[in-house]
């Protein structure tokens, strides 16, 4: 068996009954409560990825989708077309034979996972999916980082097979993206995980036009210079319209304390209120504001941040991002 394979079947050996016997077969498929099965490695486990396999006509008695972590907006698309499906949190829905699994699992808290990536990879990450050359002058100029901090965040990014780097030398050097959907899925991963760095102010609003309300909200920002840019379902509306009915609003402010982002919502005649609909948060990376742009009179946060941030948002958030990621992919 073949790597993914391996750690496809010990997946399912984690999750099923101690009395189910599993025969690994020479071809990749196993033989579960006497019915033969393939455990197919779904990659990280997101809708796009399930989205995908789908498509490819697999017959759902025959194969198993397996996963590190499926997304919520995943299993739902997997158990919707009856595919059994199991990952390495142990969460389970397999119905094969005699043999019944629903396991909801225990997903790795972020402080378990490696925190390899820095917040200087990140904005270097979003400035090359935005279209910035992967070069460290090119990264430098888009994010304003150090040229130590450019060359050691590529270096990182090649190190981690997302990059390629070409024979030439020094800060004109040239990279590429070895595979854009990998690249964005593991910035994604990566940015989810440190996304509890960030500060978060609620704050209560009656918006009837979400858009049209923060746009003018912003005006009165921009008067008194205070940098924003929209981020998830507002930002998406705009960016790429999915959801139409927009119920709550995100806004990166130019911040870095609970205090400052108080007296922004001050400024603009705001206050805190536990449960608003606006959320106003503190910039994760440099480029938030550096790479913001404009769409409808909104002003929003780069596309690879406002993906992120869909991803985080539930089940409609992740078809959105999916959408988003069609729209700048041209999937």
């Amino acid at each position: 068996m073949t790597g993914p394979e391996l750690r496809a079947t010990a997946v399912l050996r984690a999750v099923l009954p101690a009395g189910a016997v599993i025969e690994p077969g020479q071809d990749g498929s196993v033989l579960v409560a006497g019915q033969r099965v393939t455990p197919w490695w779904l990659g990280r486990g997101h809708l796009g990825e399930a989205r995908r396999f789908l498509a490819e006509a697999h017959d759902p008695q025959q194969v198993i989708a397996v996963a590190p972590e499926f997304s919520a907006g995943a299993r739902a698309a997997l158990s919707e077309a009856a595919f059994g499906w199991a990952d390495e949190t142990g969460a389970a829905e397999i119905a094969l034979g005699t043999v019944v699994v629903s396991r909801s699992g225990r997903p790795a808290s972020p402080a378990d996972r490696p925190l390899r990536w820095t917040a200087s990879v990140e904005a270097i990450s979003e400035a090359i999916l935005c279209g910035v050359p992967a070069t460290v002058a090119a990264t430098q100029e888009a994010t304003q980082l150090s040229t130590g901090s450019c060359t050691n965040g590529l270096r990182f990014l090649t190190d981690q097979g997302l990059l390629e780097s070409s024979f030439d030398r020094g800060p004109g050097s040239a990279r590429s993206i070895v595979a854009r959907e990998r690249f964005l899925d593991a910035y994604a991963d990566a940015a989810r995980a440190r996304s509890h760095r960030s500060v978060a102010l609620t704050v209560g609003v009656a918006w009837q036009d979400p858009v049209a309300c923060l746009s003018e909200v912003g005006r009165a920002w921009d008067a008194v210079g205070v940098g924003w840019a929209a981020t998830g379902v507002v930002a998406a509306s705009v960016l790429a319209p999915l959801i139409t009915n927009v119920t709550s609003v995100e806004v990166y402010l130019n911040s870095s304390t609970i205090a400052e982002l108080e007296a922004a919502a001050s400024t603009v005649g705001l206050a805190a209120i536990d449960g608003g609909r606006l959320t106003l948060r503190t910039p994760p990376t440099v480029t938030i504001h550096r790479l913001a742009e404009q769409a409808d009179g909104l002003r929003v946060a780069p596309w690879p941040r406002v993906f992120v941030d869909l991803r985080s948002s539930g089940v409609r958030g992740e078809d959105a991002a999916e959408h988003l990621r069609e729209a700048n992919y041209g999937r």
